[in-house]
């Protein structure tokens, strides 16, 4: 509460047998007494220092409050407080956990910058650097799991996938979009999973205009992340799940010359396709009749269309679909792979994996507001889009630590609720700073449980 502040009281004067009096008045409180777990997950991934190395401030020294990496702090742990924009900033700038976050004195230290700051630094950033930004985002995050995880992983899956960012002024290459029936963007996310652990990490995210063809930015991502998975981890072999969208000769031939590299991606049916399926059709629609409920068989045959270099293995899903009320409908759909396993098995096992990188994009919609992109510049923007991706990089880095725990496999914006979102207060002596938190709080056992395993120690 600042200091000019008046505590305020309410009564309800007959509601109870006795008149209540509600006051607001505990000082050097905050409702995100929980957010210190950012800062111990910030250690454990070392990101945001990793990140301001990266950028270079041609700020005026002798004009400067506010470092690169205090700007940094405060936009990243707000957003994973959930606080997405930068008019926030005024009603955090006396906050005492998040001056804490930022190594200040909760109590007596200067307060945090203030919007025009925050705005003026989310708009200076050039695409060079941004570029910088968001491979000091892959860097790290393949450190942290090389560290935890050693050369040994086998195998390692990285899914890509677009998304809509609806826009709602005159952002600059905001375009309609007929699939989406909005103005939008379309950035681009890509995800990494790590042998048999079902978690998927966010690795890079990239803001492309809201008219771009789906597989843009497709090569040059790959690009930037393929060596360097494969120098941390010289004996995985790569799967690489793209849907329909990406489908592109060149990305094909891309990947077929990349060493250890699996893939498996969506392909649009044609003509070709259709007729050398015919007869898996037919024999799917027969045995739909029979069964009268949904049926599909799989097959595979070798396919090059006239503009590839050679042939590739083509997996065929032939399904006739059934709902209830409605005629039976054929649904063939294709697969190109260079998999050697039975074609059921990578379709179904292997390539609808992929659906779940829709929940972590809902994660990030929902949980940290990652389409909160409304600022006039393209290029701000990108810069918004990244500072949400180590935002939720620190959550990820959380829900990791959680393991065990009741929120081991819970949503970002339950993790916020349960962990962050906890009404505390602060009190500081010559010896330390005591943060006090609800003991009523169900959660409280999984904080400090949390806490342990970010490198807190008993006290």
């Amino acid at each position: 509460m600042q200091p000019q502040s008046t505590a305020q009281t309410v009564l309800f004067p007959d509601l109870f047998s006795k008149p209540l009096h509600a006051s607001f008045d505990q000082p050097h409180a905050s409702s995100d007494g929980g957010a210190i777990l950012l800062k111990a997950a910030d250690k454990q991934l070392d990101l945001i220092a990793a990140i301001s190395t990266s950028l270079d401030d041609t700020r005026q020294a002798s004009k400067v409050d506010h470092t690169l990496a205090e700007l940094l702090q405060q936009r990243i742990y707000g957003i994973a407080c959930g606080y997405a924009d930068a008019n926030d900033a005024a009603r955090l700038g006396d906050d005492p956990i998040h001056k804490l976050l930022l190594g200040r004195d909760p109590i007596t230290g200067d307060s945090l910058a203030s919007q025009p700051t925050i705005s003026r630094f989310e708009n200076q950033w050039a695409p060079r650097m941004l570029h910088r930004f968001g491979r000091a985002l892959l860097d790290r995050l393949i450190a942290r799991h090389r560290q935890r995880l050693g050369k040994e992983v086998s195998r390692i899956t990285l899914d890509l996938d677009v998304t809509d960012d609806a826009t709602h002024g005159a952002q600059q290459l905001s375009f309609f979009h007929g699939h989406y029936d909005s103005w939008c963007y379309l950035p681009l996310l890509a995800f990494l999973r790590f042998g048999d652990e079902p978690a998927q990490y966010l690795c890079a995210a990239l803001l492309r205009p809201g008219n771009a063809p789906e597989a843009r930015g497709t090569l040059s991502m790959l690009r930037r992340i393929l060596p360097r998975l494969r120098k941390a981890f010289p004996r995985a072999r790569i799967l690489v799940r793209l849907d329909g969208g990406f489908f592109a000769p060149k990305i094909l031939d891309f990947l077929d010359r990349e060493p250890r590299v699996d893939y498996v991606v969506g392909m649009a049916k044609n003509a070709v396709l259709l007729r050398n399926c015919e007869l898996l059709m037919t024999a799917a629609r027969w045995s739909s009749d029979l069964s009268g409920e949904s049926e599909r068989l799989y097959h595979d045959f070798s396919y090059a269309a006239g503009s590839w270099k050679k042939e590739r293995r083509i997996i065929v899903k032939a399904e006739v679909v059934r709902l209830e009320g409605r005629k039976p409908r054929d649904n063939p759909r294709f697969l190109v792979t260079n998999l050697k396993q039975k074609p059921q098995r990578i379709y179904e096992r292997i390539y609808c994996g992929r659906g779940e990188v829709e929940n972590r994009i809902k994660e990030l919609k929902d949980g940290l507001e990652i389409d909160r992109t409304s600022c006039m510049s393209f290029w701000a923007n990108q810069f918004r889009v990244l500072l949400t991706a180590a935002a939720y990089m620190l959550m990820q880095e959380i829900r990791l630590a959680a393991k065990g725990t009741s929120c081991a496999r819970a949503q970002v914006a339950t993790l916020r609720e349960r962990l962050l979102k906890l009404g505390g207060w602060v009190q500081t002596s010559m010896r330390r700073t005591v943060l006090h938190l609800p003991q009523a709080c169900p959660w409280l056992s999984d904080w400090t449980a949390i806490a342990r395993a970010l490198n807190a120690t008993p006290s």
